[in-house]
C-alpha cells in the first residue's frame, strides 16, 4: 500500500527543507557553546522538536499529501453501484471495527492497489485503484478494504509518527555529534565549526537515516501481519487469503517501474540486505500466517 512511502518521502522532504531553513538563520549556532564544544540538552532539544516536527508535520499532511499524489476522488455521492458497495462496504467495517466513517476514494492506476492514510483513527481516508476493482472479485475487494480499515483502527499512521520521530531525533542528534568531533579532533578547528562539521554531518544523516529506515521497515512488515489478521476479522479469513493470492497473481503479472514497485500493494519482492528495506513482507508470509490462525 501508498501510505507508508507517502509518509516518508513528506516526512524527509520536510526535514531537508527545515534544515536548511534553520541552517541559513543560523539556528545550529545554539549547537555550539561559546565555540569550544557541543551543549548537549540544547542539541536534544532541537533534535527532539526537529525530528518530532518534520514526523508530525507529514502525519497532518498526509491525506492532502495522498489525494494529490495520487488524484484520488473522494466518493461525496455515489454514482454508481459499484461506488455504492464501495461507500457501504467501508461503512459496515468501520462500523465493526469501532471507528467513525473514513473518507472513501477511487483513484486511476492500472496496478492493483490499495491505501489508507490520515491523522488520526476518526479522520483517515480509504482509497483503492481502478485496476484494483478491475482485476479483483467482490469478496477478494472486500478483504482488502477490510485490512486498510484495520491499518485505520490499529492506528498504525500515529504509531508510525511517533517511531519516525524518535528515529529522526537519534538521526540529527547523533549526527552532529558526529560531525562536532570529527571537526575538532581530527581536523583541530578550535573555534566555532569549520567546514568539515558540515560535511560529515551531512554524510552522518545520510548513513544514519539509511540504518534508521531498517527500523521503520522493520514495524510497517509487523503491521502489515496485524492488519492482515484484522482483515480476516473484518471480512473472513477466506476471503482474506484469496486477496492474497490474487496479488501473488498480479505481481508476478505486472511489472511496475522502478521508481513504483514500492508502492505496489505486495509490496514488491526483495531478499538477502534488499528486504531490510522492504515495507511488507513477502506474500506467502503473509498467506502462512493467516493458514496458521486457529
Amino acid at each position: 500500500m501508498k501510505r507508508i512511502l507517502l509518509f516518508l518521502a513528506t516526512n524527509l522532504a520536510i526535514i531537508v527543507v527545515l534544515s536548511i531553513t534553520l541552517r541559513l538563520l543560523g539556528v545550529e549556532r545554539i549547537l555550539d557553546e561559546q565555540g569550544t564544544g557541543l551543549n548537549i540538552n540544547s542539541l536534544l532539544i532541537f533534535a527532539s522538536v526537529f525530528g518530532f516536527g518534520g514526523s508530525f508535520m507529514s502525519l497532518a499532511m498526509s491525506k492532502w499529501t495522498a489525494k494529490r499524489f495520487t488524484g484520488a476522488q473522494v466518493i461525496e455521492m455515489p454514482r454508481n453501484a459499484q461506488e455504492h458497495w464501495l461507500v457501504t462496504t467501508v461503512q459496515r467495517q468501520a462500523k465493526a471495527a469501532g471507528i467513525d466513517m473514513p473518507e472513501v476514494a477511487i483513484y486511476d492506476a492500472p496496478d492493483v492497489n490499495a491505501f489508507a492514510t490520515g491523522m488520526s483513527r476518526n479522520n483517515a481516508l480509504v482509497a483503492v485503484s481502478t485496476g484494483l476493482l478491475n482485476t479483483m472479485s467482490q469478496d477478494e475487494a472486500e478483504a482488502v478494504l477490510a485490512h486498510e480499515v484495520s491499518h485505520v483502527a490499529n492506528g498504525d499512521m500515529v504509531t508510525l509518527a511517533l517511531i519516525q520521530g524518535v528515529v529522526n531525533t537519534f538521526v540529527i542528534f547523533l549526527s552532529r555529534v558526529i560531525g562536532h568531533t570529527v571537526d575538532r579532533v581530527i581536523f583541530k578547528t578550535e573555534n566555532g565549526h569549520g567546514p568539515a562539521f558540515w560535511v560529515t554531518t551531512i554524510i552522518a544523516e545520510i548513513v544514519l537515516g539509511i540504518l534508521a529506515s531498517i527500523i521503520v521497515m522493520w514495524f510497517s512488515r509487523q503491521r502489515e501481519f496485524r492488519a492482515d489478521a484484522g482483515g480476516a476479522s473484518l471480512a473472513g479469513r477466506n476471503k482474506m487469503i484469496a486477496a492474497l493470492r490474487r496479488l501473488q497473481l498480479t505481481s508476478q503479472q505486472v511489472h511496475l517501474p522502478d521508481q513504483l514497485a514500492a508502492f505496489g500493494i505486495s509490496g514488491g519482492i526483495g531478499s538477502g540486505i534488499q528486504s531490510l528495506f522492504m515495507s511488507h513482507p513477502p506474500l506467502e508470509e503473509r498467506i502462512a500466517a493467516l493458514e496458521a490462525q486457529r
